[in-house]
């Protein structure tokens, strides 16, 4: 295959160089490997020329982005969540999109996991103490004093595979599991995660730690605002590995500050990677940028499936991931 028949595609942020090669082997491959985003025009002007394009969650792709994409065919985003697809419009413009479940389930429920004891106790505020100078003003009663896990209640609030997956570590803490999800899960599943389904405001009370793992959708959107967060306990934590937008970070910044809730926290942020000022001036808070899928086994993976499914696309087979399934067989 010479150059001039290969499909010519987009690499719209930086991936593993032994990968772009393989890419390039396959496509003529336009990359951004300075990984510098691309603003809105940018985007517009690579995609007008590409048959197919890799995108993360910082590539918004609408019907601006497609308005001048004639040859485009898929959109693959390397990732599990596609809150950045306007799918109604992809689909619109008989365009394949598609995803990467699966293979970062057990990374990032290790990480939520990981997130969720920082938080009980209190870990990023413990290390500022130390860097602080403030060891020497230990005491029984006066340093940090975290929430423990164990025989504790834990709340999920979103069930899908990841959430199954931090439910079954909490079984090792001996900790009550309960959930909400839109869909409940069937007996064995809930046999499974040792699970009891409840409805959100039933969650919400009960729970000793909070977790979200639910898909961002514009119903879902400020799904934990002011109201959600004063059904809490005051001893409660809340954990968000899912997606900015989800909590309302005003209201979270105000009830952290007040003592309305124990700590938080957060990988995801409304308006990433800008971070509410008032949630930076926290100290009961443990703030990671977006890295509950960050080992190198699993995001080459998430790569490597964007790249089978764009590959799939653009040589006429169904991509093994594809989220508009209708768009199949029509481009």
């Amino acid at each position: 295959m010479n150059t001039l028949s290969k499909p010519k595609i987009l690499v719209a942020r930086a991936i593993f160089p032994d990968t772009l090669e393989l890419l390039e082997s396959l496509f003529d491959v336009h990359s951004n490997q300075a990984d510098r985003i691309l603003s809105p025009a940018e985007l517009q002007e690579a995609l007008s020329s590409v048959s197919g394009a890799l995108v993360a969650g910082s590539e918004r792709i609408d019907q601006q982005a497609l308005s001048r994409a004639k040859n485009l065919k898929v959109v693959a985003n390397i990732s599990v969540g596609y809150n950045n697809f306007d799918v109604a419009a992809i689909s619109a413009a008989g365009v394949m999109a598609t995803n990467t479940p699966d293979v970062l389930t057990d990374t990032t429920a290790d990480f939520g996991f990981a997130l969720l004891m920082s938080t009980a106790r209190r870990i990023t505020e413990s290390e500022h103490w130390v860097r602080e100078g403030k060891w020497d003003k230990w005491s029984i009663v006066n340093n940090p004093l975290g929430m423990d896990l164990h025989h504790s209640t834990l709340g999920i609030i979103g069930m899908g595979r990841i959430g199954q997956g931090i439910a079954k570590r909490a079984l090792g803490f001996g900790m009550k599991v309960v959930y909400h999800n839109r869909n409940r899960l069937s007996k064995e599943d809930e046999l499974a995660c040792g699970a009891t389904y409840l409805n959100k405001e039933e969650l919400l009370r009960e729970a000793d730690h909070v977790v979200l793992v639910l898909p961002y959708t514009p119903e879902n959107h400020h799904a934990i605002g002011v109201n959600e967060i004063a059904l809490m306990k005051p001893t409660a934590t809340l954990v968000n590995i899912a997606r900015g937008g989800i909590v309302d970070d005003n209201a979270l910044a105000q009830a952290l500050q007040s003592g309305k809730i124990f700590a938080a926290g957060l990988d995801v942020f409304e308006g990433e990677p800008v971070v509410n000022p008032e949630l930076l001036k926290c100290r009961n808070i443990v703030i990671a940028p977006h890295i509950a899928s960050a080992t190198e086994k699993t995001r080459r993976a998430m790569v490597a499936l964007a790249i089978e499914n764009l590959r799939a696309a653009l040589t006429g087979q169904k991509p093994p991931s594809l989220i508009n399934p209708e768009v199949w067989g029509k481009n």
